[in-house]
């Protein structure tokens, strides 16, 4: 299979299995030019990408960027923070202006779930979901799971623990949809009050309890607690968090294997895990951020071909 299913990327919901091993294999191809000492490639030279930031995001939105830039496309940036949208645009009137521009593919990230499926059936232009609300975000997901990949080889099989606020993020999703289509198995670990209700009819692990659940996984990743929980009071003080949900280098060492420690980012040193957790061998953060620009490469790469195939 040498293209994607679909015409855009929304959700990992809608990948097959086969499209998610495209994106993995075109990634490891970018990830060999990210590595030389020209770190450009010509591939999207005659493609516009409008990045449409509705919410404020700053590692992915570097992260695409750079994608972008190293294919040769020619960007713009869009942060509607500070654009019409304050004024009452409608979503669709502020994509529709950026596309009267002749863009092609928009990137975008927005505070409701569902949005990019909506302007999927409304502009014509490629979408590629950069996370919206708590529902998806499909290139973390596809970027965690290759760095699983680089790391212990083939997911079949493998045992991947989610920790922490399952409940309002959008990369657990992601995470669960992709590591079940390649056959991983998945278990969510956090406090009752951060797990949604109906999470076990998607076919994964719940447990309660950190220790339980570090001794099964091979790869835990480690979810970051939003400051903005914590007054609404979803577990009662962080320094209660930290003593049930927290891993230190002790909690590492006392299990009888080593397990692969993850994060999407941006870290909380000393609350989902500790500095010298973070910055040990076990922990491919690092990774996870330098395939990031990979994947993204992949995904924009596979996303334009199939432009170029319906122009012809």
């Amino acid at each position: 299979m040498s293209e994607l299913s679909v015409d855009n990327v929304l959700g990992i919901k809608y990948l097959t299995p086969e499209d998610i091993q495209l994106i993995h294999r075109t990634a490891d191809q970018f990830k060999e030019v990210i590595n030389r000492p020209i770190k450009k490639v010509p591939s999207l030279r005659d493609i516009t990408i409008a990045n449409l930031f509705f919410e404020n995001s700053t590692r992915t939105k570097l992260s695409f960027e750079l994608a972008e830039k190293r294919l040769s496309a020619d960007v713009i940036n869009f942060s509607a923070a500070q654009s019409s949208v304050k004024k009452g645009e409608t979503l669709v009137d502020t994509v529709n202006n950026i596309l009267a521009m002749k863009v092609d593919l928009v990137v975008m990230r927005h505070p409701n779930p569902g949005a990019g499926v909506f302007l999927s059936k409304h502009v014509n232009a490629r979408i590629v979901n950069a996370g919206d609300g708590a529902h998806e975000h499909p290139t973390q997901a596809l970027l965690d799971a290759y760095s699983i990949r680089e790391k212990l080889g083939d997911l079949s099989g493998k045992k991947v623990v989610i920790v922490g606020d399952i409940l309002h993020s959008r990369v657990a999703l992601s995470n669960i949809y992709c590591l079940q289509k390649l056959g991983a198995e998945v278990m969510v670990c956090g406090p009752a009050t951060l797990l949604p209700k109906h999470i076990a009819s998607l076919g994964v692990k719940v447990e309660l309890n950190l220790r339980k659940a570090l001794e099964w996984c091979d790869v835990a990743n480690m979810l970051r607690v939003q400051n903005e929980r914590m007054d609404i009071s979803y577990f009662p003080s962080v320094r209660e968090y930290v003593q049930q949900y927290g891993v230190n280098r002790e909690l590492l060492d006392s299990l009888d294997k080593e397990i692969v420690i993850m994060h999407p980012g941006p870290i909380n040193r000393g609350v989902e895990i500790t500095s010298d957790v973070a910055d040990s061998d076990q922990a491919i953060i690092l990774n996870q951020v330098e395939n990031g620009v990979a994947i993204r490469m992949a995904v924009l790469y596979l996303v334009a071909a199939k432009i170029r195939r319906n122009d012809q």
